[in-house]
Parts: structure tokens; sequence; C-alpha cells
């Protein structure tokens, strides 16, 4: 995916990028590159500007071991490099500081390591397998979500509702004990030695979805109720008597990477596809837009009110 773009992930594993033609042969797929390779890229990307030189020139320096066409994929996540690959692109710029070069290489194999979630591909699609990697290298999320409770802070059996509900095909229902799993593994980033900070924006909707058994949603609601508790977890109810706001435009997830503010990546999910936005310039509205939402919502302890009140109406 190139940086910069908004890059789409349909769930059938067919990509598109809007602003160009992406011409990939069928059943290929535009993917969400990890944070990993990004601030590789990114990283030899400005050591090769640093120098005043082009994608052409490394490529000739290495005496076309790589060309100049490789390089850029590189340098945009667009491909994963070997240790072979970044060693070469070091050498042709004679980057000899064996620390920097060290912690290349480190991001290089670690860019390619598999996650956890390797062992569940049969039942992801291509985008759930980007989020997820985006998901677990993240340090913060801002979400915000009108009518559903967010992923990371569902129970299983309001996972389950939700996964049964949308899932668009008898052979999609199939899968729904694994993709209940997938979720629940998803929250481990809540509870990791360094858990991500999470500020959630949940539409009042959401809190008074109908289940077929009211336990199921009195013990959601319990749960948002213990997690607001954390430190890491700030959990914010928007009001269905709100006025008009931004974010009746839709659902979304903005996932940050501490200092690297240039590395924020916005999630947008619908039914059959998902969009990566990148653009630092989109960002930013998305980051705005969630600054207005949290504005508009009640504070933590008015939403901790609205939840405990709706829980014990049921």
């Amino acid at each position: 995916m190139a940086v910069g773009r908004v890059a789409e992930v349909t769930h059938r594993g067919v990509g598109r990028q809007t602003g160009r033609q992406a011409h990939q042969p069928e059943g290929s797929f535009v993917s969400a590159p990890t944070v990993r390779r990004r601030q590789l890229g990114r990283t030899l990307r400005a050591l090769r500007e640093s120098l005043g030189l082009k994608q052409e020139d490394v490529s000739a320096r290495s005496s076309g071991a790589l060309n100049g066409a490789k390089i850029s994929r590189i340098e945009t996540a667009k491909t994963a490099a070997s240790a072979k690959d970044v060693a070469v692109i070091l050498d042709a710029l004679d980057v000899r500081d064996g620390e920097l070069r060290s912690s290349l290489l480190k991001l290089t194999r670690e860019g390619s390591r598999r996650g956890w979630w390797q062992s569940y591909r049969s039942v992801l699609s291509a985008a759930y397998e980007d989020l997820i990697s985006l998901e677990s290298e993240a340090t913060q999320i801002s979400t915000w979500q009108p009518s559903v409770i967010p992923g990371l802070l569902q129970t299983g059996e309001y996972a389950r509702q939700i996964i049964a509900a949308t899932a668009m095909s008898a052979a999609a229902e199939d899968r729904v004990d694994a993709l209940v799993e997938v979720r629940l593994a998803r929250q481990s980033v809540l509870t990791r030695e360094d858990p991500l900070t999470l500020w959630a924006i949940i539409g009042e909707a959401a809190l008074r979805t109908q289940c077929p058994e009211e336990r199921i949603m009195h013990d959601q609601l319990s749960r948002l109720l213990r997690l607001a508790e954390r430190p890491t977890i700030t959990i914010q109810v928007l009001p269905s008597t709100s006025a008009p706001h931004v974010g009746q435009m839709g659902a979304y997830s903005i996932l940050g990477y501490g200092a690297h503010a240039d590395l924020a990546v916005v999630h947008v999910e619908s039914l059959t596809s998902a969009l990566y936005v990148e653009d630092r310039g989109d960002v930013a509205v998305y980051q705005d837009a969630v600054e207005r939402l949290r504005a508009a919502a009640l504070s933590t302890g008015q939403s901790v009110d609205m939840i405990r009140e709706i829980r014990d109406s049921k």
C-alpha cells in the first residue's frame, strides 16, 4: 500500500487503490504493511534523501543488485525486504554505523515475523489480518463506534451475537467459533506488559442493543464498567439525543504508534471492505473529528453512570 494514499482491502481478498489503478492480478490484495516495515522504509528513504540520491542512484551503487523499482517498493513498505536487501541498500548508502545497521536489520526481521493470528488464516480476510497486525503494534487507539461495542471491549457472548449477525454467508456462520476466539485474542493488547491506551467513544444505541438473552447485554455493560476503571482505558458515551455531529459520517478507528506520529493510520470498515488512510493531512482530519466527538460526548463519569443505568434497567 502506498504511503500517503488510501488503500481499500476487500474481504474477498482483492485490493484496489484510490487515486490510481492498482493493476493487480485477480485474487491478489493490497495489504496494510506492518508498522515495522513502514518504519524501515521511511528510515531508508530518509538516509537516501540525506545524501541527495535518487533510487536509481542507489541501484547503480549496488551494481544493479537491486533495481530502482524494488527500492521504491521497500521504501513505501509495499513489499517486505529481506535482510540481504537491506544490507545491500545500507552498503550502497555507505552506512557504517554498526548500531544503526543492527537496528534496521532487526526491523527487517521483525517486519516479516509471523503473528499469533496466522494460525487462523483460513477464517480471516486479508483486511482483518491487516487490522490485527496494525493493532498488535499500536501504542494507542481512538475509536468511534456509533452502533456496536468496540471489538477490544466485547465479551465472548456479545461478540458471538455480532459476528453471527454480520456474517454474510452460511460459510461465514460456520466459522463463528474461530472468529470469536480471534476477537478475544485481540484483546491481549489491553493486558500485555505495555498495554496500549484505548479511548473509545460509543453511541448510546450500541448500549441498548437487544440481544436474544438479556443477560448477554447485561454482562457486556458490566464489562464496560470494569474496563472503565483501568487507567489505560477511557470510555465515553455519545447520547442519542445529541445534536447533529461529525460522527454521523460513520465509525472509524485511529491507530497511533507513540512518538512516530507520521505512522498513524485510520481504519474504516464496511461489510465487504476496509479502508486504511495514511495520508497525514487526511489522518489529521479524522483526529480533529475524534476531538469533536470527545467534546460532544458525556464526561467519563457521566458515561459510566449512563452505562450503569442502562445495565440495571435490564
